[in-house]
């Protein structure tokens, strides 16, 4: 009577992550459709895909119940996680530098006029100089040209 109990309880649970990652499989693909630029449908489509695919993958191992189907969801939510941010900013840096058009609404590019077309490069941001304290700064060289005297 109890084994009945908690496979019914395993079954639910099961079902109910099924659900869950098909509704954010679902929000994916709603935010590749909705979305107005292709930098938004990336990290909608990104986000919500590996969270839905993750938790299918929760459900997968908890319906079979073994080490080795376990240890395979494990690996495959561990891929998906660490893959797609990444495939994500290649494709949207390929977008961004091919010219893609960005949403008209976007406030401010920060990477306008730092990619060198020709190149295909970015400018490096200016590096960190500490300031000078006390021990480490020297008196300003004087000025040796005005301090000579003519003969």
């Amino acid at each position: 009577m109890t084994t009945d109990y908690v496979t019914f309880g395993l079954e639910l649970a099961t079902a109910f992550f099924m659900l869950v990652g098909a509704l954010f499989m679902l929000l994916a693909g709603l935010g590749a459709l909705r979305m107005p630029d292709l930098l938004m449908r990336m990290h909608a489509t990104t986000k919500a895909g590996a969270l839905g695919s993750g938790v299918i993958m929760v459900a997968v191992a908890l319906h079979f119940g073994e080490a080795g189907v376990t240890t395979r969801a494990v690996a495959i939510t561990l891929f998906v996680m660490l893959t797609s941010p990444v495939a994500a900013h290649v494709i949207a840096r390929a977008g961004y530098f091919t010219g893609t058009p960005m949403w008209s609404r976007i406030v401010r590019d920060e990477l306008k006029g730092k990619y060198d077309r020709d190149n295909h490069t970015l400018d490096s941001p200016p590096r960190y100089k500490p300031k000078a304290t006390a021990e480490t700064s020297e008196a300003p060289a004087a000025n040796t040209d005005t301090d000579k005297k003519e003969p």
